[in-house]
């Protein structure tokens, strides 16, 4: 018996032994294949992973050197690699290198310049509505101080809805075009819409607040 168990086994693992030669014979090019893609795909992966953040990497890094250049007083200097960066930076770092070249404008007393920048920004559909969002308010605030009501307006009120995560700024931006304008009631309104928000930051809370006070003891508004 125990002979006819070692005969059974014998050929069993003969029969094993076969079918895995058939099935190498037949699939084991396509094994190899698939290994080989593997293996290719991984290096491609790598590869591709370490060239998009070296690149990240120096953007970043010619970035922060741009803002040590506006920190030192630098501006020109600073300009020049943010308009460098914009041509060929990787990444969000062209969009933020116009953001800071806008800003170290306004900060010059360039504000006509800047306000172009910062709306060129708004304008541009390939750029992610949020930072579009934030160059409306940015050129909003500089209007405040330069412009009218109307072109503060034309760029903010958009942003002021009860949803929006800008509204707390849009609403102040626009109230304080609104009070230089003479339209004490919408200031007041937006002030106090501010005021009321809980969600709204504690200083924009305050800042409206006290608007608010000072149009009500003006006696301009209703």
């Amino acid at each position: 018996m125990s002979n006819d168990d070692s005969f059974i086994r014998e050929v069993n693992e003969e029969l094993r032994q076969d079918q895995a030669r058939a099935l190498w014979d037949r699939y084991g090019p396509f094994v190899l294949a698939a290994a080989i893609l593997v293996v290719l795909a991984t290096a491609a992966w790598v590869g591709w992973d370490y060239w998009t953040r070296s690149r990240a990497n120096a953007s970043g890094d010619r970035f922060l050197h741009a803002l040590e250049l506006a920190r030192d007083g630098n501006a020109e200097q600073a300009q020049a690699e943010l308009k460098a960066l914009q041509e060929d930076g990787y990444g969000a770092y062209p969009v933020l290198a116009r953001m800071r070249s806008a800003t170290l404008l306004a900060a010059e007393g360039r504000q006509e310049e800047a306000v172009a920048e910062f709306d060129a920004v708004a304008a541009d559909s390939g750029i992610p509505s949020s930072i579009r969002d934030m160059a409306r308010l940015r050129a909003a605030y500089i209007l405040v101080d330069t412009g009218s009501y109307e072109e503060v307006s034309a760029r903010v009120e958009s942003l002021t809805g009860d949803n929006n995560a800008l509204r707390h700024s849009a609403r102040e931006a626009l109230g304080l075009a609104a009070w230089k304008a003479g339209r004490a009631e919408d200031a007041l309104r937006l002030f106090e819409q501010i005021a009321s928000d809980a969600a709204a930051p504690r200083n924009a809370q305050q800042r409206a607040t006290l608007m608010a006070e000072l149009i009500r003891g003006s006696g301009s508004a209703s």
